[in-house]
């Protein structure tokens, strides 16, 4: 354990440790970065974008589809900035107050598309299981409610995370990552960490039953949709995805919570990396691309927007 050092709470730096071995091809790591950050934002704009022109959209699911996308913007914004600036630096180092925001937005962001896929699920059962009642159910006023969960309770429970680790004694400041992570700056501790781990937990816990709830409500619709024809088809082309970006997110988390507590020191620094940047590689281009290519209304209008005079937009 590293010496106590002064001023904790007022004076700390934090030095990134998880590019130290990388550095020779920062340039290439650099470029390639770039390029996925770029097509990153331009696949979550464009289904943004066109969510919210087209009004023969402004239906429930895709607008939830469109909080999906501001909030993969949200995250990555909290990361990629940072990380290229890193590669193009000597000092790969972060304030105490930049850590900690870049904590509240990683990570609210991660538990913000848990709350958007389960509002979503929501959504599909009422669509399928109470199809003559689903506009009287999912009204304007829901679906704001909704959105309004899918980031009121993220951002509650990584203010009270944050709250709790800006108040330990801090005896370190190296954290063996790319980016600040709440476990790695609360195990830098030198008092009693307990508040903070039960907490820690508790959110673990209730994010993860949010998708335990989501796959047992599907496959109550599986039951439902497997005596028509057509449930089949609505199942396929709309919660298909939704399983898809479920099960992409929580293996991610998993991933990281995982390697975060329990991961070996004995591995690569290319794969403890990867390991641990998983959840934002994948998720932010995987949904706008999963809903974009299969919901054939919003991939028909995605193309009327590029290609306004070669593609007849129907419903």
């Amino acid at each position: 354990m590293q010496p106590p050092l002064e001023n904790e709470s007022i004076a700390l730096v934090f030095t990134l440790s998880g590019l130290n071995e990388t550095m020779g091809n920062r340039f290439v790591f650099f470029s390639l970065t770039a390029l996925y950050y770029l097509l990153i934002v331009l696949c979550n704009v464009t289904i943004i974008y066109t969510v919210i022109s087209q009004k023969r959209l402004h239906e429930p699911m895709y607008v939830f589809i469109c909080n999906l996308c501001i909030n993969g913007l949200f995250g990555t914004a909290g990361f990629y900035p940072k990380f290229m600036y890193d590669l193009l630096s000597q000092y790969h180092v972060i304030s105490y107050a930049g850590c900690l925001i870049q904590i509240f937005v990683i990570y609210s962001s991660v538990l913000c598309d848990f709350s958007t896929l389960t509002v979503m699920a929501y959504d599909r059962y009422v669509a399928i299981c109470k199809p003559l009642e689903y506009h009287s159910i999912m009204t304007n006023q829901r679906v704001l409610e909704c959105i309004l969960f899918c980031w009121l309770s993220p951002f509650f429970c990584m203010c009270v995370g944050v709250v709790l680790t800006s108040r330990l004694k801090l005896c370190g400041s190296i954290i063996e990552k790319l980016y600040c992570e709440n476990w790695s700056v609360v195990k830098l501790s030198c008092v009693s960490t307990i508040v903070n781990n039960v907490i820690g937990y508790v959110i673990i816990i209730i994010y993860f039953g949010h998708a335990v709830l989501i796959f047992c409500s599907y496959i109550h619709l599986i039951g439902k949709c497997r005596k028509s024809k057509e449930g089949k088809h609505k199942f396929i082309q709309t919660c298909v995805p939704h399983l898809l970006a479920l099960l992409n997110v929580t293996v991610a988390l998993l991933f990281d919570v995982l390697y975060t507590r329990y991961g070996s020191k004995n591995l690569p620094q290319d794969l403890r990396n990867f390991m641990a940047l998983e959840f934002l590689l994948i998720p932010p281009i995987l949904n706008p691309l999963i809903y974009g290519l299969n919901l054939t209304r919003l991939r028909k209008q995605v193309m009327g927007v590029f290609f306004k005079t070669k593609v007849e937009i129907s419903d």
